[in-house]
């Protein structure tokens, strides 16, 4: 597909054109690309170059994404394109988010299309993931107006780093997010993602308060770099003080990759470490992710403390919810979106072909 028009954007008195989409403010001469390379000036425009085009699309079970709360055990039909507005060392698909598009975008679907393979493959949601959707924000916006005409939700994964009005336009489209919340300092943020803290801050606060997305949280825990007691501990207390005891929260453990290959894999003791200062600080669901850990990987109702799903890595070993989120135990209401429990996807994941128009 060709360039799409992007929005967001405005002309400059120099002549340069500066985009808005994200907290960088890029500010563009003809032919220039912004930071994410994704888009571009174009003539006295701002275009998308990968509107229409993706890296693939690939059928995973919901808690991959992950989100423990959001019709857990069903599929999601995940894609993304290429590029990233941040420039994180740790990139965990670098390949991807660092991939000159050409390189990488050997799919075309449209909109319809997407939704319509994701209705044939009996998905109860289409993820806009791999890379960060914020950066194809009209094609993921698009592609949620059409799974919303089949009665299939939108979900974003994300780093959060998007501009104020964009956030809003963009987040009215989705149904739930997962936010990448990768550390709890500024010093984290510039050094190691070429970014700042307090916009994600912004967007977790304006998606818990003020939309109805569903929210949950990531942070993936990279040794030395951003799992200390005292920044876990701050972080939760953030967590809990702005955005409430009942947002999920989900520690996942670092590969080495990109360019920080010279650390160690996060043990899966850090990531128990991090999950009891959570629950110290008054988090009521927390999870470990990458790593098999029963417990970690569990909900528990808060009020009886029974779990109520039972997970081991991405596969649901014991369901115990009503239609509405009730324990099945105590009837307590757990927060989220659920709806009956058949048969879990479980630890599948398959590539598709989505036809291209």
């Amino acid at each position: 597909m060709s360039d799409h028009p992007g929005r967001w954007w405005q002309r400059l008195a120099d002549g340069r054109i500066q985009c808005d989409l994200c907290p960088r403010e890029c500010r563009l001469h003809e032919g220039q690309r912004g930071a994410c390379f994704v888009r571009q000036r174009v003539g006295d425009e701002m275009v998308l170059t990968t509107y229409g085009r993706s890296s693939g699309f690939c059928i995973d079970p919901i808690e991959k994404k992950p989100l423990n709360h959001f019709y857990p055990g069903s599929s999601v039909l995940s894609f993304g394109t290429a590029g990233c507005n941040l420039a994180c060392k740790f990139c965990q698909n670098w390949d991807i988010s660092k991939s000159r598009e050409m390189d990488t975008l050997m799919d075309t679907a449209t909109p319809e299309g997407i939704a319509g393979a994701a209705a044939r493959h009996g998905c109860r949601s289409v993820a806009f993931t791999y890379n960060d959707p914020v950066i194809f924000a009209e094609y993921a916006m698009d592609a949620a107006d059409a799974c919303h005409a089949r009665g299939i939700a939108a979900v974003a994964v994300t780093a959060g780093y998007i501009g104020v009005d964009a956030r809003r336009e963009f987040y009215a489209k989705m149904d739930a997010a997962n936010v990448d919340l990768k550390g709890f300092t500024e010093e984290f943020y510039v050094k190691l993602c070429g970014a700042r803290l307090q916009p994600v801050l912004d967007t977790l606060e304006y998606l818990v308060h003020e939309t109805g997305v569903w929210t949950e949280i990531t942070t993936l825990l990279i040794p030395g770099k951003n799992d200390s007691d005292d920044e876990l501990a701050a972080m939760c207390a953030w967590i809990e003080r702005h955005l409430g005891r009942d947002v999920p929260l989900h520690f996942t453990a670092f590969h080495p990759d990109y360019k920080m290959t010279d650390l160690p894999r996060t043990p899966a003791a850090t990531l128990t470490r991090a999950r009891r200062i959570a629950q110290r600080a008054g988090l009521r669901y927390v999870y470990t992710g990458n790593v098999h850990d029963r417990e970690g990987g569990t909900t528990y109702c808060p009020e009886c403390a029974k779990p109520v799903i039972v997970r081991d890595w991405h596969e649901i070993l014991r369901y115990g919810l009503t239609d509405a989120g009730g324990c099945g135990h105590c009837g307590a209401t757990l927060p989220g979106r659920y709806q009956r429990y058949d048969s879990a996807w479980g630890r599948r994941r398959i590539p598709v072909r989505v036809a291209a128009s």
